[in-house]
């Protein structure tokens, strides 16, 4: 039941001052009346005028754009994209901010939410409190690394490629996005006109010149005759069951990691930054130590980026097995592994396969799950495995600090954490957390 009209806040201003950065990409401030704000497009430290964009009188909290800044921070810069700002483009939360300021904010969001969630210090989780660039990411005020490998533009009534304004279905249309690689802004696809066409996803491959679109026809709609700047490879997504199907070229992309090639199909999961893959498998590699011999789970595997360097340094003595719930991911990963004996891949989701594998103690184990995180069920089953270290690897803190409150419980203390910031411009970051027994101390 929806409350009624009069009682909504919407576009009701306030000038507030603003407070710390909050887990989304918004800081927190407070009206008149105390009332919490989460305003978007300001800073900490700052005074604007804040109008509200969600909320009625019996609301917690309320959402709100800074419509106009009185007393600007000395991290603002002006925004590099012509579509960030209030009302347009919600891809990004901090084109407004310095590049090392935003890294600072994510540092800051990671220690509140180890703090809040999870009861740890930085320094109680091994955590110099930094946020890594990416080599190559680390430009100046005002500019813009091209990072995203894959860019899902949503398409208007009229045909017209654009990004999904924040927390809407509203389509603002661009006729370039700054933060996409060049792979991707070179197939032109804001140029088209895409009839009948529901998303378009553009996917360029960080380890071949392979190319990729993706599209999502509105019920009922034909694909239009795809002619595009690069060769590609096309595949849409069948409204009837939401399977993807390919309809020339390529069922798969080729992406590279850790001197490996591993094979993509049909849009599926791999890491966005160009060098986030690598980046990953080098940290998580550099804190589990593998030995010779050693029995390694890699859990949510996806196509086996890490059940693949975990199979290199176990040797033929040691054994990997992955699960991931992904069908096509599934055979993904065991095509790409195929030549590695005594690595195998289940299929389904690890809550229930692991218990059914009978395995009671293994020696490593990997982790990186959906955003929503691992679980308690989950995280206990995993601690009572006597693994001599786990890798956590997340895409969101707030999950991540759970996931190791849970683990506390099951006998288990980071030992690391290391921050990466794969997501530049954007509020997501993310993190990979070596633990070991508690036991053993640091």
């Amino acid at each position: 039941m929806q409350n009624a009209p009069e009682s909504s806040l919407v576009g009701q201003e306030h000038e507030v001052e603003v407070g710390p950065v909050a887990h989304g990409g918004h800081c927190v401030a407070r009206t008149e009346d105390g009332r919490v704000l989460f305003v978007r497009h300001t800073l900490p430290g700052e005074k604007v005028v804040a109008r509200i964009t969600e909320g009625d009188e019996d609301s917690r909290f309320l959402r709100a754009d800074a419509v106009r800044v009185l007393e600007p921070s000395k991290d603002r810069v002006e925004a590099p994209c012509p579509y960030a700002g209030p009302g347009k483009c919600g891809g990004c939360d901090w084109q407004h901010a310095k590049p090392g300021a935003q890294r600072r904010f994510k540092g800051e969001v990671i220690a509140e939410q180890l703090q809040r969630l999870a009861g740890l210090t930085p320094e109680e989780a091994g955590w110099d409190g930094t946020v890594m660039p990416a080599p190559g990411d680390k430009l100046p005020a005002g500019e813009v690394p091209g990072w995203r490998t894959r860019v899902q533009y949503a398409i208007d009534e009229d045909g017209r490629a654009g990004l999904r304004k924040h927390r809407s279905h509203d389509v603002q249309p661009i006729d370039h996005c700054l933060i996409a690689a060049p792979g991707v802004s070179e197939l032109g696809i804001e140029k088209q006109d895409w009839p009948q066409m529901a998303t378009v996803e553009a996917i360029a491959a960080t380890g071949s010149n392979d190319r990729q679109v993706v599209l999502t026809p509105r019920p009922g709609g034909r694909l239009p005759l795809v002619e595009l700047d690069k060769p590609v490879s096309v595949l849409r997504v069948e409204e009837r069951d939401g399977g993807v199907h390919r309809v020339h070229g390529r069922a798969f992309v080729r992406e590279r990691a850790d001197d490996r090639t591993y094979r993509v199909g049909m849009g599926g999961f791999w890491q966005v930054h160009p060098q986030a893959a690598d980046m990953l498998v080098k940290a998580v590699m550099q804190g589990l130590l593998p030995r010779k011999g050693d029995m390694a789970l890699d859990l949510y595997c996806g196509v086996g980026l890490f059940a693949g360097a975990l199979a290199d340094r176990v040797g033929e003595k040691g054994a990997v097995l992955g699960i991931e719930s992904g069908k096509r991911a599934v055979e993904d990963a065991r095509h790409n592994l195929q030549h590695f004996d005594r690595v195998r891949i289940e299929q389904g989701k690890v809550e229930s396969v692991l218990p059914r594998t009978g395995i009671e103690d293994v020696d490593l184990i990997v982790l990186d799950p959906p955003r929503a995180g691992a679980g308690k069920q989950t995280v206990k089953h995993l601690a009572s495995l006597g693994a001599r270290r786990i890798a956590y690897v997340a895409c969101d803190p707030a999950a991540l600090a759970r996931d190791l409150a849970y683990f506390r419980d099951g006998g288990y203390q980071p030992r690391t954490l290391r921050a990466f910031d794969l997501f530049p411009m954007t509020h997501h970051v993310e993190c990979v957390a070596i633990l070991e027994p508690a036991e053993k101390g640091r």
